[in-house]
């Protein structure tokens, strides 16, 4: 109770000493807080700043496919199946990865004998928000063909319309696993994987991802060349579902052919997808460190499988009739566009960026090369396809891309050699 001495009002004596001891209690929880408040804020600006924290802010996703699984085997040989070599060279490849790429996340499709969809596929690499899709096959031939026992070598596809006949059957066969689905006409929106037709989706659509998804299959290829010794049968582009639906970079993996018994063996062994899964992780190094020069530079695994590659390095020069030759997957150059090899370039693939299609032959001061000089053509069918001639290495033509793009948003990278477009 407070007290009225004039107009004055006093506090008793007990009453003031708890108001002091209240106010002195408030001020030490006041500093307290306060320290704890400032300790908190180093703590946080300690954990933004190390680098630990900065490389996990950069992490790289990279989703691996082994295609086919379960009830899928997939393609098939004397004594083994394409799922288990897809499976055996994946796992490896991601072991590789966990244990030399330490800001790299690794995302599989599947990890064991399972079957997933094509669209499930698709689903996990996007869910994951992978940065660089790698699905790995191996190929095969059809039972009839004469040289079923002897082709081989190794092939890394990107997504693109290609009119190829060999190209297309290779798709079609991988596509067909959709057919295993329930129902797969709804899911796949009425696509049918053995009709010609339905592919006019892939020529239609336009894939952002185009130039980086080159990049890394050329990059992946060259190693299955030198670290691997398979033969080389190039970077291609096909009409492959599972590129087609996911929202990245995405690269398809040829091995080689298990239709061929020698290659059957090596890919079966465990040396063999040892050398495979190195040289498929030396490609994704090489990748990575072009295309994001601001991490620190990875370095190149060496294979295990030393002597077999360089064997078959040795197979890859003399034997390169043992490819299979398909008329409709070369294109010819037209002879009277002014091209000519030269010395330098003879016999070898030089790289060119391709900008349009015409059905009739244009002047070379056409509008429709909007200025871009020197313009050569090839024939396909019946259709002129106009490319930019300059430069003839990757690099050049990727340089080259980058800023054709800008005014040929659907230009894409070709490979030309002795006057022939190879696919």
């Amino acid at each position: 109770m407070c007290h009225t001495i004039g107009q004055k009002v006093v506090m008793p004596a007990h009453y003031h000493q708890i108001f002091t001891k209240f106010a002195l209690i408030f001020k030490r929880i006041m500093r307290l807080n306060a320290k704890i408040l400032i300790g908190l804020t180093f703590f946080v600006a300690a954990l933004l700043l190390t680098p630990a924290t900065i490389v996990a802010a950069h992490d790289f996703t990279v989703v691996i496919d082994p295609g086919h699984g379960g009830k899928d085997y997939g393609a098939s040989g004397k004594r083994s199946h394409e799922k288990s070599i897809n499976l055996g060279v994946a796992l490896k490849l991601g072991k590789l990865i966990n244990s030399e790429m330490k800001d790299t996340k690794v995302v599989y499709t599947r990890n064991n004998d399972t079957f997933v969809t094509l669209q499930g596929r698709a689903n996990i690499a996007n869910k994951a928000n992978g940065d660089l899709f790698i699905s790995i096959h191996t190929n095969s031939v059809d039972k009839r063909s004469r040289n079923r026992n002897s082709v081989r070598g190794a092939s890394v596809y990107t997504l693109g319309f290609s009119k190829s006949k060999e190209n297309l059957e290779v798709a079609m066969r991988e596509n067909s696993v959709m057919k295993l689905e329930a129902d797969y006409t709804t899911t796949y929106e009425g696509f049918d994987p053995s009709s010609t037709e339905s592919y006019i989706i892939f020529e239609m659509s336009q894939n952002i991802h185009m130039e980086q998804s080159i990049n890394a299959a050329q990059a992946i290829q060259n190693e299955l060349i030198s670290t691997a010794g398979r033969i080389d049968r190039g970077v291609r582009q096909a009409n492959y579902w599972v590129l087609f639906k996911t929202s990245m970079p995405a690269i398809l993996v040829e091995l080689d052919f298990i239709c061929n018994p020698t290659q059957e063996s090596y890919m079966a062994s465990e040396d063999g997808q040892k050398a495979l899964a190195t040289a498929i992780y030396n490609g994704l190094v090489d990748y990575k460190n072009a295309t994001y020069k601001g991490a620190a530079k990875l370095a190149k695994k060496k294979s295990n499988a030393t002597e077999s590659s360089d064997r078959n390095k040795e197979n890859n020069k003399e034997n390169k009739s043992d490819e299979i030759t398909v008329s409709d997957t070369t294109d010819t150059v037209d002879k009277d566009n002014g091209h000519e090899t030269s010395a330098a370039e003879a016999g070898a693939i030089t790289y060119k960026v391709q900008i349009l299609t015409s059905p009739k032959k244009l002047p070379s001061d056409s509008r429709e090369f909007k200025g871009l000089s020197p313009v050569k053509f090839y024939k396909d069918g019946s259709l002129m396809k106009y490319y930019f001639d300059s430069g003839s290495t990757m690099a050049e033509a990727s340089d080259n891309l980058r800023k054709i793009k800008k005014i040929f948003p659907d230009a894409f990278i070709i490979k030309i050699r002795d006057g022939n477009r190879v696919k």
